[in-house]
């Protein structure tokens, strides 16, 4: 920043991370691309090992445009001093995981969490002694009986990965902060310009850089900021696994950085119309969209969030997973793909009931004709032509 002055989050993906000593005369930091630095002489190379962003000492631990990434994160959420990236949203629960837990210790997951985060569990954590135990996030009453002597982690995720349920974050970061025990938050549906998440209580907030900071569906990578304590012990772990990004696909997060927040006033703009539309429609049976008026967890999103992005799932009426699949295949602007937060829009299909253990699929009270979902991307094409998209594709879902 060329000023401390408090500025809007708006302002702030303009202006982070663009120190001078990393840009120089322009306008973003160049691509440095080294594995090895050098030093002057003996003294200086005695400096290197301060082992801090902006202090040059070899390729693993970045250079100017990797520090420029990391600096601007750590801007953009309040209370954080400083950010680690990895070369995945997954590589980034992971490394934040395997700081903060150790062999005997138990760690809770909400159980609407990221299937790569529950796979987690069972394929790294397990073998090495970690236990996991799924909760129901929505079930705030009994969250306390969940720990015991073991418990150091908590693993949350709002709003819930396909299903969208949003949860009391800070109720249930402080009392895993009473317990003794550390919170995580996966905000990347959010990201810090929708969630302040340290600002709400929790220790370390994660994100896919995949996803709404690169923006344009051409890089992979993740991020876990979080204050002086937690942020240490990140980045020592991080070194010590070799986690490492690109300098090149940092300069495409930076880039993709600077535009997000239009990028996500937009793709906010038009997933509610869509979600508004699809409300009426005959052939859905419910919208999962917490930005949507009346929808599970829209007080609580009211509540706590300042923005939100073009994600939400819904669910059909009785169909099928044939006529789904008719659907699907009926969608010309919409690719079929995973990820999600880029410029174009996608849709895949949802099944939460094969990767929920503590939560009922479908929730109490629906008809259990109506399981079989959809989760809609949403870039930025104009909402008209998706709406018309979405329209031919349920006509070719009953013309089967």
């Amino acid at each position: 920043m060329k000023n401390d002055k408090p500025v809007a989050p708006a302002t702030q993906v303009v202006e982070a991370g663009r120190r001078p000593e990393w840009t120089g005369a322009v306008v973003n930091p160049p691509v440095w691309r080294a594995s090895t630095h050098l030093y002057a002489d003996s003294a200086d190379l005695a400096t290197g090992r301060a082992n801090a962003d902006g202090q040059f000492y070899y390729g693993r631990r970045g250079a100017p445009t990797q520090w420029a990434l990391a600096d601007a994160l750590t801007a953009l959420e309040p209370g954080a001093a400083g950010t680690v990236l990895y070369p995945s949203g997954v590589a980034a629960i992971a490394g934040a995981l395997l700081a903060v837990l150790k062999a005997g210790d138990v760690l809770l997951v909400t159980d609407n969490a990221y299937e790569p985060s529950r796979a987690l569990a069972r394929t790294v954590l397990d073998p090495l002694g970690i236990e996991t135990r799924f909760f129901d996030p929505l079930d705030l009453g009994t969250f306390p009986d969940r720990f015991c002597p073991r418990t150091r982690a908590v693993l949350l995720e709002s709003p819930g990965s396909l299903t969208m349920e949003v949860c009391d974050i800070p109720a249930l970061a402080a009392i895993a902060r009473e317990k003794g025990a550390v919170s995580l938050l996966d905000n990347t549906w959010a990201s810090p310009l929708g969630f302040a998440a340290l600002a709400h209580g929790c220790d370390i907030s994660l994100m896919s850089l995949t996803k709404h900071v690169g923006g344009h569906s051409d890089l992979m990578m993740g991020s876990a900021s979080a204050g002086e304590h937690w942020h240490q012990l990140l980045r020592l772990k991080a070194q010590a696994m070799g986690n490492v990004v690109s300098p090149d696909d940092a300069a495409l997060a930076l880039r993709g950085l600077r535009t997000m927040a239009v990028r996500l006033e937009r793709s906010t703009a038009s997933a509610l119309t869509l979600a508004r539309w699809l409300r009426e429609r005959p052939e859905v049976a419910h919208v999962l969209c917490p930005m949507l008026e009346g929808s599970p967890g829209h007080d609580l999103w009211q509540r706590d969030f300042t923005g939100g992005c073009g994600l939400f799932s819904f669910i059909l009426k009785g169909r099928d997973a044939a006529a789904r699949s008719r659907f699907i295949d009926g969608l010309a602007l919409f690719g079929i793909g995973y990820s999600w937060g880029g410029f174009e829009s996608l849709v895949v299909p949802v099944d939460p009931a094969r990767v929920r253990t503590e939560t009922p699929w479908p929730p109490a009270g629906w008809d259990s004709a109506d399981r079989l979902g959809l989760r809609l991307s949403i870039g930025l094409e104009d909402p008209a032509d998706l709406i018309a998209d979405l329209e031919r594709a349920f006509a070719a879902m009953d013309a089967g």
